[in-house]
């Protein structure tokens, strides 16, 4: 035997993801090597390793580099140094050492 649902019952779906705002779409770099890569740091052990050996892989492509690190692992990094990160590069690496 079915019981029929109120009428005022409203189903949703909790996986149902949400877009956010559109942008226009930003043209692709004609030269790359004009790019600068932000490499993220989150404080995980070892992460910085992983850094440092990308670091030189990247030179040799002609990119420049900034590094960055996250004060502790446990934590999202802080507005102000996304921000930070947006505005100073092109391109971000997280450096997850899992």
């Amino acid at each position: 035997m079915t019981v029929p649902l109120p009428s005022a019952t409203v189903l949703r779906d909790p996986t149902a993801g949400r877009s956010g705002p559109r942008r226009a779409r930003v043209a692709p770099r004609r030269d790359p090597r004009s790019l600068t890569v932000a490499l993220l740091d989150i404080g995980k052990t070892r992460s910085d390793e992983f850094i440092d050996a990308l670091v030189p892989l990247l030179a040799a492509r002609g990119l420049s580099t900034r590094r960055y690190r996250k004060p502790t692992n446990t934590k999202p990094a802080t507005p102000v140094l996304l921000q930070t990160i947006a505005a100073e590069c092109q391109a971000a690496v997280v450096a997850l050492s899992d």
